[in-house]
C-alpha cells in the first residue's frame, strides 16, 4: 500500500508522538546531555552493580510505572516498566527525566524559614515543626482558619492530610483544579452518577476526543498513545477511527484520522449539537430527564445554532455524528483545559445516548478504593471543593483568609487561572507552608519550606489515575535513600498530629499504605516489586443526562475581548507542578520558544485581522494580566483564536526554566460557570497588540 499524504503525516507526526511512549529518544537526549555538559550539580556515579528497580513516578499528573536504572544504588536513568499495565513500558517526557530531576539544582535541600522578602535561613526539622505546630494549635477550631492544598489527587497521602484537617475542625482541603475535578463535579452533581469515570479506549473502534489532548497531555497519556499505536499500525489500515475536536491542531489532532476545529469554550455546544442529531436519528436513553434533555438540544442546538457558537459547519457536524453512529464500539472523551462541568456532562451524555455507558470500549464508572484513615475526606467531596473560586473570593475580600495555609506538591501561585489574583489570595494567609520537592514559585513565597522527598525516595501510591478504563492501583517504593535533608510529608503530618494530641490511627505512612493494599485485596510484596493491582467491574446504577444544569450553562461565555485563547500544554515543556527538566530544552521548538521569548500561534486570517505577521512582537492582555510573545503563523489554529503555550514564564526553579517565556495563566479569565458553580476559564479572550 502506497504512502499517501495522510499516511505520511501520520508516520511523520505519529513518530514524534510515538517517541513519547518509547524511552529511546529521551534516553539518547539524556546520554548526549550527560556527556556534553559538565554541570556541577550532577553527581558522579559510584562503582557497583547495575540494576533496574521498579517504582512509580508521579512527576506527571497521571503517573508512569517505571524502572529506575541504578549503579551501586545510585539512580542514573529511568525507563518504562513493561511488566506494569499502567503504562506498558512507555514513559512520558516528565517521568523520563526522573533521575535528573532527583539531582536538579532547584531541589530544596532542607527546611527553611523566611526571614525577609526573598530571604531564608536554614532551620532544623525540630525547630520548623515546633513553629508549625504552634501555628496550627492556634488555628484549631473555627472552620476556615486552616487551608490545605494538594497537587496529587490520586494518592492515599490525601487521606492523612484531610483527616488531619478534620481533627483540627477544618473543612478547607482542596485539590488543584484539573480534568478530574470538572469530571467529578459533573458526574456526581450534574448527572447523579457514582464512582469514578473512566474511558475504555483500548477496546473502542471509534474515539472522539472533545478538547482532550489525550496523546500529549490529557489523562494517562502513555496509555492513550499505546492504544492509538495498537489500532494504527504503520503500513496497514487503521483498526479504529480517532477524531479530535478542538481549536488547535495539537499533536493529538495531527495524528488522528480527522481534526474538527471547535472554538474555545464551545466543547459543550459541539457535543449537544451531536446529541441533537443522534436523537433525531432515533437515539434515546432511560434517564429520567431524557425528555427535558431532548427538548433542550432540539430547540437550542440545531446545526445552524451550533455553527454560530462553535464554528463547526452543519455538514461537518453531521459527518462526525455519522461516524459515531456507524461504529460498533464508539466512545466520546470530553476534556478541555478549564472547561468546567458542562463540557464534560455534554460529552458524557453522548456516551449514554450511544448506549456506551458501562460497556466494553465505552465510558465506565469505576469503583474507588476504600478509605483507611478514619475521618478522611472522600474523593467526591475533595473534588467538589473549588480552590480557584475560594482564592478569588479571598483576594476580593469576600471570604476570610486562613491563618495557616499548607501546600503539598502544588504550585498555585503559578498554575491557577488569573495567577496574580490567585497568588494575592494565597498571600493573604497568615502563614504559608510549602511541602515541596523543588523551589517553585509557591515555595519561594512561603513562610516555611519543608522539603518533600523526590518520588524515588519515598513511599507513595497511585489509585486509578483519571481517564483509565479499569480500576488500577500501583505502589511506589523508595529506590534510593534521600541525599538531602527531606522528610515524607504524610509522615510529617502524622508526627504533627501526635504532637497536637490527635490520633489518626497510624504511626507511619508505610503503615497507611499497607492498610490500603490490604483493603483493596492486593499483595504488598508483589506491588512493592512493581506489579499493578487491577480489577474489572463497574459501578452500576442509572444516571441523568444533566439537562437541568446544561440548560443554565452559557454556550459559550460572552466574549470580553476580540481574540479567544486556546491554551496548549506539552509535557516536554512541563506542567503546572513541574517546570522544564534540565535536559528537555533541546526538545522545545523555536516556534514555541525563541531565545527567552515564547511564541503564540495564529492563522493567516487572524494575523491579518490583528495587523501582525510572522515574528511580530505582541502583548496579550487579559482580565488578570498581560504576556509578551512572538507571533508564529500556523494554519492549524482556528480563525479568531490565539494558541498559547503553557509551562513557560517561571520566576523560580532553575536556569533551564526561569525567565523563559511568560506565564499564560496570568491572562486566563476565571469565571463561575452557570449551573455548576465551578470556576472555569475555557473560552477566555484577550486583546492582542503589536509592540
Amino acid at each position: 500500500m502506497g504512502l499517501n499524504r495522510r499516511r505520511f503525516i501520520t508516520f511523520a507526526v505519529g513518530g514524534a508522538v510515538g517517541s513519547l511512549f518509547t524511552p529511546v529518544i529521551w534516553k539518547l537526549t539524556d546520554d548526549v546531555s550527560i556527556w556534553t555538559q559538565n554541570w556541577g550539580w550532577i553527581p558522579r556515579l559510584k562503582k557497583g552493580a547495575d540494576s533496574a528497580v521498579p517504582t512509580v513516578s508521579k512527576l506527571c499528573a497521571s503517573g508512569c510505572a517505571v524502572k529506575v536504572e541504578t549503579v551501586g544504588g545510585a539512580p542514573y536513568g529511568t525507563k518504562g516498566n513493561k511488566d506494569n499495565p499502567l503504562s506498558g513500558g512507555g514513559i512520558c517526557p516528565l517521568c523520563a527525566s526522573g533521575a535528573q530531576l532527583m539531582n536538579s539544582p532547584a531541589r530544596v535541600k532542607g527546611p527553611m524559614k523566611k526571614t525577609g522578602e526573598g530571604k531564608y535561613d536554614p532551620v532544623s526539622w525540630d525547630e520548623a515543626l515546633e513553629v508549625l505546630a504552634a501555628k496550627l494549635k492556634s488555628a484549631a477550631g473555627g472552620d476556615g482558619k486552616a487551608l490545605f492544598i494538594s497537587g496529587d489527587d490520586s494518592g492515599t497521602a490525601n487521606e492523612v492530610f484531610s483527616a488531619f484537617m478534620a481533627k483540627l475542625g477544618q473543612s478547607g482541603f482542596y485539590y488543584m483544579p484539573g480534568e478530574a475535578q470538572a469530571a467529578g463535579r459533573a458526574w456526581r452533581e450534574t448527572m447523579n452518577g457514582s464512582g469514578q469515570v473512566g474511558f475504555d479506549i483500548e477496546d473502542s473502534d471509534c474515539v472522539l476526543f472533545i478538547g482532550a489532548d489525550a496523546l500529549d497531555s490529557w489523562g494517562p497519556t502513555v496509555r492513550n498513545q499505546k492504544a492509538f499505536d495498537a489500532t494504527h499500525p504503520l503500513g496497514a489500515e487503521a483498526a479504529a477511527k480517532y477524531v479530535y475536536a478542538g481549536p488547535v491542531q495539537t499533536r493529538t489532532a495531527a495524528v488522528c484520522d480527522k481534526w474538527v476545529p471547535v472554538a474555545p469554550g464551545g466543547a459543550a455546544a459541539f457535543a449537544l449539537g451531536l446529541a441533537a442529531i443522534l436523537i433525531k436519528n432515533g437515539a434515546s436513553a432511560s434517564a429520567a430527564d431524557f425528555a427535558e434533555f431532548k427538548s433542550l438540544v432540539l430547540a437550542k442546538f440545531t446545526p445552524g445554532q451550533v455553527e454560530k457558537m462553535t464554528g463547526v459547519k452543519a455538514a461537518v457536524l453531521a459527518d462526525v455524528a455519522k461516524t459515531l453512529m456507524e461504529a460498533q464500539r464508539p466512545v466520546v472523551v470530553p476534556g478541555a483545559l478549564g472547561g468546567g462541568a458542562a463540557g464534560f456532562a455534554a460529552g458524557a451524555a453522548l456516551n449514554v445516548l450511544l448506549g456506551r455507558f458501562n460497556a466494553k470500549g465505552g465510558m465506565v464508572a469505576l469503583p474507588q478504593a476504600p478509605k483507611v484513615v478514619s475521618g478522611a475526606m472522600g474523593p467526591a467531596q475533595a473534588l467538589g471543593n473549588d480552590l480557584a473560586g475560594y482564592l478569588a473570593a479571598v483576594a476580593a475580600g469576600k471570604a476570610k483568609a486562613p491563618e495557616v495555609a499548607m501546600v503539598y506538591e502544588a504550585n498555585p501561585v503559578y498554575a491557577l487561572p488569573q495567577a496574580e489574583t490567585m497568588s494575592a489570595g494565597l498571600a493573604k494567609a497568615g502563614f504559608v507552608v510549602s511541602f515541596s520537592t523543588y523551589l517553585d514559585e509557591t515555595a519561594a513565597g512561603a513562610d516555611l519550606i519543608l522539603p518533600a522527598p523526590h518520588p524515588y525516595e519515598r513511599f507513595d501510591d497511585l489509585q486509578t489515575p483519571y481517564g483509565l478504563g479499569r480500576f488500577t492501583y500501583c505502589l511506589g517504593a523508595p529506590v534510593a535513600e534521600p541525599q538531602l535533608d527531606v522528610r515524607s510529608t504524610p509522615d510529617v503530618i502524622l508526627g504533627l498530629a501526635a504532637k497536637l494530641g490527635q490520633d489518626l490511627g497510624f504511626e507511619t505512612f508505610e503503615d497507611v499504605l499497607k492498610a490500603k493494599v490490604e483493603a483493596i485485596g492486593g499483595n504488598w510484596d508483589e506491588l512493592a516489586a512493581g506489579a499493578a493491582f487491577t480489577r474489572s467491574g463497574q459501578v452500576s446504577g442509572g444516571v441523568s443526562l444533566g439537562a437541568a444544569t446544561l440548560g443554565q450553562a452559557a454556550f459559550p461565555a460572552k466574549a470580553t475581548a476580540p481574540v479567544a485563547v486556546a491554551p496548549v500544554m506539552r509535557l516536554n515543556v512541563g506542567s503546572g507542578h513541574v517546570a522544564t527538566p534540565p535536559h528537555n530544552p533541546t526538545t522545545i521548538r523555536d516556534t514555541e520558544l525563541k531565545g527567552s521569548v515564547m511564541c503564540v500561534q495564529v492563522c493567516k486570517a487572524t494575523a491579518k485581522q490583528l495587523g501582525v505577521s510572522e515574528g511580530s512582537k505582541v502583548k496579550l492582555t487579559g482580565a488578570g494580566g498581560e504576556c509578551k510573545a512572538l507571533v508564529h503563523v500556523f494554519e492549524g489554529v482556528m480563525p479568531g483564536v490565539v494558541a498559547v503555550p503553557l509551562g513557560f514564564g517561571h520566576t523560580a526553579w532553575d536556569e533551564f526554566s526561569k525567565g523563559k517565556g511568560d506565564n499564560v495563566n496570568k491572562i486566563l479569565t476565571a469565571r463561575i460557570e452557570p449551573g455548576s458553580g465551578l470556576t472555569t476559564w475555557a473560552g477566555s479572550t484577550v486583546n492582542v497588540a503589536k509592540m
